[in-house]
């Protein structure tokens, strides 16, 4: 299965899937802020090739790039591959240099799963990730396809309406992405695993500058972020308020990185039902407490504090999908 905002090489793939003459699926994320000339391209591409691409809505509205981001796009994919084993991208490593120069052909999706879930049920292709951009180009004027009106206007990298923007002669194109961004946050979180990390090895040893450097996960109104000192508080409870889920995770981890959007959900979904959402960070010089206090063995670790209970319940699945997690909780409060 193809998901497809129509880009270049989106286009490209298409035209690969038909001359292979075998049945296909094309999905498309509709932000429901894109320009009106990708949908006029999307009726084009429909047209040319007689077929139905597959629209993905969001369900909820929130400001701010990473915020918009994960409710018009990355939740609504994640909803769609639930349903698949594998799908296909249009990323190339020299998309983005910075971020993107690790792109494997084929690799198992460290991100989003698939319809068996958990860690390993979702192969992701990227057929193109070693073609230049100028290949691509060449390739659909060979094949004489639709194209978006907007690449001839000077749009290299075309997202949604508001956060992309034509480029100059020399710029790269992903610099008409977030132009307001660090080059290395030009990215939607679609692509979140295969995103370079530089200071992986330095997290895995342990180095703390490295770990002080990552980017923070889980971070919601509905996520408590608790502290040393909260945790330590809510271990010791014999007799709590109400119950609490905590995820003991490391924001440089690709599993935790994997589950952020369903633990986000879940966290939403129980807002206001009496379970308390928390997280704490147990890297660094957290590590060795919350191994020796916390039964944490590898990252994430997802605990339960039962209401009434002392001793916390360890999560036993891979399966962090959202219902998967819900019906843990369920089961004990």
């Amino acid at each position: 299965m193809y998901p497809s905002n129509c880009g270049a090489e989106d286009v490209a793939l298409i035209e690969y899937a038909h001359l292979t003459g075998r049945p296909y699926r094309v999905f498309s994320l509709d932000t429901g802020r894109l320009n009106p000339e990708t949908y006029r391209l999307f009726d084009a591409v429909e047209k040319h090739y007689g077929i139905h691409i597959e629209y993905m809505f969001p369900d909820a509205i929130e400001d701010g790039h990473q915020e918009c981001c994960r409710v018009r796009k990355v939740r609504p994919l994640r909803r769609s591959l639930k349903g698949l084993r594998a799908w296909i991208t249009g990323q190339r490593k020299d998309q983005s240099p910075g971020t993107r120069s690790e792109v494997l052909v084929v690799q198992v999706d460290p991100v989003f799963e698939g319809i068996d879930c958990g860690v390993g049920s979702l192969v992701k292709w990227n057929p193109v990730a070693n073609v230049k951009g100028n290949d691509i180009w060449n390739f659909l004027r060979t094949m004489n396809v639709p194209v978006n009106s907007l690449h001839s206007q000077g749009y290299v990298s075309i997202g949604c309406e508001p956060c992309t923007r034509p480029v100059l002669p020399g710029q790269h194109e992903r610099e008409g992405r977030w132009w307001w961004e660090d080059a290395k946050a030009k990215e939607c979180g679609l692509h979140k695993g295969n995103i370079k990390q530089e200071d992986d090895a330095a997290n895995l040893n342990g180095n703390k500058n490295g770990v002080d450097q990552a980017n923070d996960i889980f971070n919601t109104q509905n996520v408590v972020n608790l502290s040393r000192t909260g945790i330590e508080n809510l271990a010791k409870l014999e007799n709590r308020q109400e119950p609490w889920l905590v995820v003991f995770y490391a924001p440089w981890c690709s599993f935790c990185q994997a589950m952020e959007e369903s633990y986000v959900d879940l966290a939403d979904k129980l807002a206001g039902s009496g379970v308390k959402v928390g997280k704490f960070r147990a890297d660094g010089e957290q590590k060795d407490f919350a191994k020796s206090e916390l039964e944490l063995g590898s990252f994430p670790t997802i605990l339960f504090f039962p209401k009434h209970s002392s001793h916390p319940i360890k999560y036993p699945s891979e399966k962090r999908d959202v219902d998967s997690l819900m019906a843990f909780v369920n089961a004990l409060r």
